[in-house]
């Protein structure tokens, strides 16, 4: 896999939330009856530094969850010496019913991970809606799904590969390309 260019830098991922959450709270009137779920792993860092952000804009904090999908993909893969599919599990402190939810996530591309989300998503309520906020939209959706609120479009052909680097777990912030060789 040889490395092709540095898409976004920390600059351009800070800017990039800082308008999703202009407008979430724009799109929504505020941000009552709201909350942010991010989709473990990066999903949950992106909500926390949107959650920051609207919190600096609006004065008032929203409330952020985790979802764990791993049991709702459709392309589950065993990661146990069991066997079993390791399970990180969801941390949501509110009830989602009658809430907004704005699902976080790093990449779209098929939209399966999202799908999956979705899924866990209503088995633990009813949501008023449910809306996608992502950093990076790359194309190539097999699933009719499309993100409300995208840092970048990125289009991309299938033999590359996006790789989202987070502070929280790899020491920077940046978004590169990747061919896959």
């Amino acid at each position: 896999m040889s490395q092709k260019a540095v898409l976004l830098d920390e600059q351009a991922i800070r800017r990039a939330l800082t308008r999703i959450a202009h407008e979430i709270i724009e799109r929504n009137k505020g941000i009552e009856d709201s909350i942010l779920v991010g989709i473990k792993t990066r999903g949950i860092y992106l909500a926390n530094r949107l959650a920051e952000r609207i919190e600096q804009i609006e004065g008032k904090k929203i409330a952020i969850g985790e979802l764990d999908i791993t049991l709702y993909r459709d392309d589950l893969s065993k990661k146990t010496e069991d066997q079993d599919p390791l399970v990180k599990g969801s941390d949501i402190p509110v009830d989602v019913t009658n809430q907004k939810v704005i699902l976080v996530d790093d990449v779209l591309y098929t939209g399966r991970t999202v799908r999956a989300a979705m899924d866990a998503l209503v088995d633990l309520g009813r949501p008023a809606n449910i809306q996608l906020a992502v950093l990076v939209d790359r194309g190539h959706r097999e699933l009719p799904i499309r993100a409300d609120y995208v840092g970048k479009n990125i289009p991309t052909s299938s033999s590359e590969k996006i790789v989202v680097e987070l502070k929280e777990t790899d020491q920077q912030d940046q978004v590169t390309i990747y061919e896959n060789e």
